[in-house]
């Protein structure tokens, strides 16, 4: 510390350079490397500085021209290694002084040696397949399709993170087999590229008296060191689906290809991705993930890893592992988790709850503090090492490039950084449950029915003797005696904790019968009794819902995809409103191939279970209210239509162009109007409803489409509406997404499937029957063109409005009631039918509309609202009801839905005892035998 930094070498090269003198001393002091190149290389470094490169951010191809000039006029290996280990010292000088001067962040120091590292990679390779094509030939596939190499930048590389001393992990691969052709001796591909693949690591790696460019490491490629240096698509492909281990999928997290046509780069990437993605949330992933952890854990205790910024305990490996757990098991469906730097992925991580903000602060701020640490630890010698300093000089010279002192305060920021580091590391994966061995456990699987009996009298059974039988039966399934030895001690392990966590309901024997069609469905994929094993809140919300519906207990048996919305209840019992649920749904399909409609039929199912399970679960405990279950089942249904709608118009302009006056991209535009009646007209949807729709569309346009195969208008709409139909309807492996009921358009079954804008007009004005008008009270449109929406919103207002005669409209609206009553009600002398019972539902629906129809024509407020509740307010508002009347059939609406909603989630029929709502059906009826009979 004693000697001044700024040699003679260094006073020469930057006389009459004010700006760079001011940071010289600063940046000579931190790195001896750029100090001994200035003695050694003083005319390259007085170039470096006269070109103003110092000084300036390079632009996105700043290296790649440079290094072009510099390797122009090479004309053998020999050259070529010179120039790019020259290229390689100036530019280190230029990136060390930038990142010790303070005017480089860590994100552009990283960027810039990522940057650096491509650049020769690239263009070196650039050059040798040029000269060992004029001597070997050109490598061809069968289709006699030129070959290209294609490097993989794995590690910090790939993910575009080096540091100042990186090795540069590859891994070699190209499209196809065949041979060479050109020369008078042909080779395969794997030959040809296997030697272009050693001279490009000779390039780079080789040591000579100019120094090194990269250290190279090939250990991560098929088979490590015993593998082929290079492999084609197919071979890389084989390998990763038959031999590829977990912690490779945690390495390809990284992959980056950086040479290649952008076709081959696109085609290897998306071949890796399902190694690395899986469909699903992999649960399975747990205990190799602790292994890895436990393995990492167990070098923390090696000589020397105390003062390991990067390997030791709270340090750079560990800040990566913990955003990479979270990408391996939900990457495959959050598309934006398959990104490769670690400050993007743990941003997403907060964002998705799946790390707390403060957890993602205290990480980034380490890994800040800790990569800059690494750069000025690595910046004096130019040497790859992660190891504090041990002599006080260089400690002392450590703390003031870093901005401290001295070394004690300097070590004291670094160890809480560290520590905090370690502490969120040592948290996940920890799951206290799954390293359960005890006795009691064992005895579930192994016990006499005497003992598996005693053991459910302790834990508060009121049945042991047949909750013994149901766990026997379960364990005498044929699944169960297929299972491997994984699957077998992961059963272990859960079935005494679902037994126990059952016991704390208020029906242990009733929540365990729900429960074990959900544990033999998932014995299939055990990876979903990890989930439960290795997270008790999880296990403790499905106990939770299963105890509460049986319907929610057969829907998550149906499909245990489900299971992973349980991790989190903040989010479980969480409802999105309209924009929010949009935005999850483009996401949640943001993984699906644009090409294949059968996966998006199948996330298109999948998202509306895990939405509807989150309504369900909010609702069994009331954490939302009825009216907001029917508002959010609506809402769910309806960005459901507007998807399917776009997808179906997708596929048809790809095939006949689009019809006149549209636009490709904005359904506001496209001549087609989806109407919803019934429950989801009256935004009323309840768990099973079907859609009652009617297609419409704007005949006034003439015509045909624009493409290569136009069709006629009505052909075009009435494909649209079929596609539509096809989309929802479809039984896939995720069932159907909504059943369609297309009766109440006109003509019924035997009118066209779309109705010409002009021809609904026309029927619903002379044609339609009172039930139809009835049924036009509830409708609205609820996806398509805008101006259309608004022609079917007059013609309904014209319809309503007609002038009636209430004696006769009470009439028919009465008989219309009683035929359904007749075929309908289930209500005996103690039962009430909730829905057709005298006084139920219905009867309040009937009387709304009957209103409507009678007395829209003076009072147009009745026409505004599709929804029973704002009807009735708009009753009392016109004085048709008094305030305790209206307030009276809202609350008896309300409290009907309410339990029969009660009776879905049941899975019971929506029948209740007489006495239970004696009041309500009696006060209700008395308005009904006042207006309608």
């Amino acid at each position: 510390m004693t000697r001044t930094p700024l040699t003679q070498a260094w006073q020469s090269i930057l006389q009459d350079k004010q700006n760079l003198l001011d940071s010289a001393s600063t940046v000579l002091m931190g790195s001896e490397y750029v100090l001994n190149q200035g003695d050694r290389q003083p005319q390259r470094l007085r170039e470096l500085v006269e070109s103003g490169d110092l000084e300036k951010v390079y632009t996105d191809d700043g290296y790649q021209h440079r290094l072009q000039s510099r390797l122009a006029d090479v004309k053998d290996e020999a050259q070529l290694h010179q120039q790019l280990r020259f290229f390689r010292q100036r530019e280190m000088v230029r990136i060390i002084w930038r990142d010790l001067a303070g005017w480089a962040d860590l994100a552009e120091t990283m960027r810039e040696l990522t940057a650096l590292a491509d650049c020769c990679v690239e263009q070196a390779l650039d050059k040798l397949y040029l000269w060992q094509t004029e001597l070997l030939g050109i490598p061809m596939d069968r289709q006699q399709q030129k070959q290209s190499l294609i490097v993989l930048g794995m590690g910090k590389m790939g993910a575009g993170e080096l540091n100042l001393s990186s090795d540069i992990d590859l891994i070699f691969t190209y499209p196809e087999e065949g041979e060479t052709t050109g020369a008078r001796k042909s080779l395969t591909n794997e030959e040809f590229f296997t030697r272009l693949g050693r001279k490009l690591i000779q390039a780079l790696d080789n040591v000579t008296v100019d120094g090194f460019v990269f250290r190279v490491d090939m250990r991560l490629r098929p088979f490590g060191e015993s593998g082929s240096l290079v492999a084609s698509f197919d071979a890389m492909e084989d390998y990763y689906q038959t031999q590829g281990r977990e912690w490779e999928r945690y390495a390809m997290i990284k992959a980056r290809p950086i040479t290649g046509s952008a076709h081959d780069r696109k085609a290897i990437s998306e071949l890796l991705r399902p190694f690395v993605y899986r469909r699903y949330l992999d649960y399975g992933m747990f205990d190799s993930l602790r292994e890895m952890k436990s393995m990492i854990a167990g070098q923390l205790h090696l000589k020397g890893m105390e003062d390991n910024i990067k390997l030791g305990a709270g340090g750079i490996r560990e800040i990566e592992f913990i955003g990479q757990v979270f990408q391996l098991i939900y990457g495959g469906r959050d598309r934006p988790l398959q990104q490769r730097p670690i400050l993007t992925i743990l941003e997403l991580l907060a964002q998705r709850k799946l790390l707390s903000g403060y957890a993602v602060k205290a990480l980034k701020d380490a890994y800040y503090f800790l990569r800059r640490t690494e750069h000025r630890i690595q910046a004096w010698a130019d040497q790859q090492t992660h190891l504090l300093p041990k002599d006080e000089e260089a400690r002392a010279r450590l703390a003031l490039s870093m901005g401290f002192e001295n070394w004690p305060i300097f070590l004291q920021t670094l160890n809480e950084h560290r520590q905090q580091v370690h502490e969120h590391f040592e948290q996940l994966l920890t799951a206290p449950q799954a390293e359960d061995e005890s006795t009691e456990s064992i005895a579930l699987l192994t016990a006499s029915e005497a003992e598996v009996i005693a053991y459910l009298e302790k834990w508060g059974y009121h049945d042991p003797q047949q909750a013994q039988q149901t766990i026997e039966k379960l364990l005498n399934l044929h699944v169960v005696k297929n299972l491997s030895h994984t699957g077998l001690g992961r059963l272990k392990k859960l079935l005494p904790l679902l037994v126990q966590a059952a016991a704390g309901t208020n029906d242990p024997d009733t929540c365990l019968t729900r429960m074990i069609p959900l544990l033999e469905s998932i014995m299939r994929r055990s990876a979903y009794m990890s989930l439960l094993v290795e997270n008790t809140l999880a296990l403790s919300q499905l106990v939770k819902l299963c105890a509460a519906s049986p319907l929610i207990s057969h829907q998550l048996a149906r499909y245990p995809v489900l299971l992973d919305e349980l991790l989190d209840p903040r989010s479980l019992y969480e409802v999105p409103g309209r924009e929010q649920q949009k935005a999850l749904l483009h996401q949640f399909l943001s993984v699906a191939d644009e090409t294949d409609l059968e996966q998006q039929m199948n996330l298109l199912r999948e998202f509306r279970q895990i939405a509807t399970l989150h309504v369900a679960a909010a609702d069994v405990t009331e954490v939302l209210p009825l009216m907001r279950v029917g508002d959010q089942l609506s809402e769910l249904a309806e960005i459901q239509l507007e998807r399917a709608l776009q997808l179906a118009w997708l596929y048809l302009t790809s095939r006949h162009g689009l019809p006149p006056r549209t636009n490709e991209s904005d359904m506001s535009t496209c001549g087609f109007s989806v109407i919803a009646y019934g429950k989801l007209g009256g935004l009323e949807l309840g768990y099973g409803s079907d859609l009652d729709l009617v297609f419409v569309f704007d005949d006034a346009r003439e015509g045909v489409t624009n493409g290569d195969k136009p069709v006629e208008l009505m052909v075009f709409y009435t494909r649209l509406a079929q596609r539509m139909i096809h989309l929802l309807n479809t039984v896939t492996s995720g069932g159907v997404l909504y059943e369609v009921d297309m009766r109440l358009r006109p003509r019924g079954n035997s009118g066209l499937l779309v109705s010409p804008i002009s021809g609904f007009a026309d029927y619903q004005q002379n044609e339609a029957w009172t039930w139809e008008h009835q049924a036009l009270v509830r409708a609205r449109c609820v996806a398509g063109d805008q101006k259309l929406a608004e022609q079917f919103s007059d013609i309904r207002q014209q319809v309503l409005s007609k002038p009636r005669t209430e004696a006769e409209l009470a009439k028919e609206v009465s008989e219309m009631r009683q035929k359904m009553r007749q075929q309908l009600d289930k209500s005996s002398e103690g039962q009430f039918d909730l829905k057709q019972g005298i006084g139920g539902i219905t009867d309040i629906e009937f009387m709304v509309q009957y209103a409507v129809l009678a007395w829209s024509s003076s009072l147009p407020d009745l026409m505004v609202y599709t929804d029973n509740i704002r009807i009735l307010d708009a009753l009392v508002t016109t004085g048709k009801l008094s305030q305790q009347e209206g307030t009276m059939l809202a609350d008896a609406y309300r409290y009907y839905r309410s339990e029969a909603n009660h009776c879905v989630l049941q899975e019971q029929p929506a029948l209740v005892p007489v006495a239970k709502v004696a009041d309500f059906k009696q006060q209700v009826n008395i308005i009904w035998q006042r207006w309608l009979s």
